[in-house]
């Protein structure tokens, strides 16, 4: 499929890109068990980093320049939401709770892969037929707990041969689909295209080391969407103390039908990054960053996020002494659903903007409030 780029972009609109995205937003990795995920991601970073690995938490981390000055950490979760096997009855059907934040209504009539230990085993969400309910069920929205997953087992002995237990997690059986122009839709853009951002800004580091004076390392983080206390964010921040950081995440994308603009702002798809101020987002990088977007032509937009941000960066300004962390995010129309849709310009407009950034930093760098 091909779609029109600004000039700005045009290097970036090469096949491959796309094809690791596809296979990035494809593999299953709900959170706390990202492996898959995980997997593919430092695969591709092994083609171009120069030191790949991954800490027990799930956490994958990808470095360019490891002995520059400063450190500097680029985060992206590669969890996704899911749900998780918490009963199998006797008549073979599984019975599920949510692993992330989930609207039931969504859920319904979707089609599920388990990731069982022999394999992935197909599945089918169901409930009451609407001939079944009396009228007064038929206005109550579903809720999770009413739900279940029918995978064609006659009882539970049937269910335990194809090599599912409770505790199995599952993803719906969805994957990544190209829209009109530079639009794509995918069960899992919260945040896999984060961790493709991260990765394609240290791609194109180190493409073009020479001069850069920064050590970069991208993290593919784990279990951001149930780690209330910072998730595996927390945890690599700790363990790279790094002197910088940049999140990416989504932000609601506002160009859609019944949104409170005076609350969330004006973000539309393919109208750039959006960067953070407040909360977490240290005032001093968020001014480096717009500075860096408008030297390189770089359209973004501000969001105000006087609390709690709501990610990664939430979970690594705090960590250690602080660290200095800016927040960029990707406009995602319909969150934590099927079918959330993004703007693939939005995505490589992100990666140029980390890379000049990361290329202003000096080991004088000081982003200290005087």
């Amino acid at each position: 499929m091909t779609w029109v780029r600004p000039i700005t972009a045009l290097r970036f609109s090469m096949s491959h890109d796309i094809t690791f995205l596809e296979r990035l937003l494809d593999a299953p990795g709900p959170s706390g068990f990202e492996t898959r995920a995980a997997r593919a991601w430092r695969q591709e970073a092994e083609g171009f980093a120069s030191d790949v690995t991954v800490d027990v938490t799930g956490n994958s981390y990808a470095t360019v320049n490891g002995g520059g000055t400063p450190r500097v950490m680029l985060a992206g979760h590669i969890d996704e939401i899911g749900l998780q096997v918490t009963h199998i009855d006797e008549d073979g059907f599984l019975y599920v709770d949510e692993i992330g934040g989930w609207d039931p209504q969504v859920l319904v009539g979707q089609r599920v892969s388990i990731l069982a230990r022999t394999g992935d085993v197909p599945g089918v969400i169901g409930k009451k037929a609407i001939h079944l309910m009396q009228p007064d069920e038929r206005s109550k929205a579903s809720k999770t707990r009413q739900l279940w997953v029918d995978v064609g087992a006659r009882n539970r002995d049937e269910v335990t041969e194809l090599g599912l237990r409770v505790g199995d997690p599952m993803v719906l059986a969805q994957g990544m689909v190209r829209l009109a122009g530079d639009r794509i839709a995918s069960r899992a853009i919260d945040d896999r295209v984060g961790a493709f951002v991260v990765l394609e800004a240290l791609r194109l580091l180190a493409d073009d080391e020479a001069g850069l004076e920064a050590s970069v390392t991208a993290v593919a983080t784990a279990q951001e969407e149930i780690g209330y206390q910072g998730g595996g964010a927390r945890t690599s921040a700790y363990a790279l103390d790094p002197d910088i950081a940049l999140a990416v995440d989504v932000t609601f994308s506002t160009d859609v039908p019944d949104i409170d603009k005076k609350e969330l702002g004006e973000h539309e798809i393919g109208g750039g990054p959006v960067l953070s101020r407040g909360s977490a987002a240290h005032d001093r990088v968020f001014e480096l960053l717009a500075e860096v977007a408008e030297a390189e032509g770089i359209p973004y937009t501000i969001q105000a996020s006087p609390k709690a941000t709501r990610t990664d960066a939430d979970g690594i300004h705090l960590s250690r002494s602080g660290v200095p962390t800016g927040l960029i995010s990707i406009p995602n129309r319909y969150m934590h659903s099927p079918n959330e849709v993004v703007s693939i310009d939005d995505l490589f407009h992100s990666a140029r903007l980390i890379a000049a950034f990361v290329r202003r930093l000096t080991p004088e760098t000081d982003f200290t409030p005087r």
